[in-house]
């Protein structure tokens, strides 16, 4: 299991947009977002740097 802390979720449309994109990605089994800590937990094998990408496209940052 990875798990990241994402900057600059505010509402649950943000939880579907993470949780779609990182979903999409090969090797993904499983996406939990939790809104209120921040953070995105995803199980499976993504490549790190698509993972970064998928949600840094969708307008949220890592850190």
């Amino acid at each position: 299991m990875i798990e990241l802390k994402v900057s600059g979720m505010t509402c649950q449309h943000c939880v579907h947009a993470v949780t779609a994109a990182v979903g999409a990605l090969p090797g993904v089994r499983g996406v939990a977002v939790d809104l209120a800590a921040g953070t995105v937990r995803v199980e499976g094998s993504p490549d790190p740097a698509a993972l970064r990408a998928a949600i840094e496209e969708e307008g949220y940052s890592l850190g």
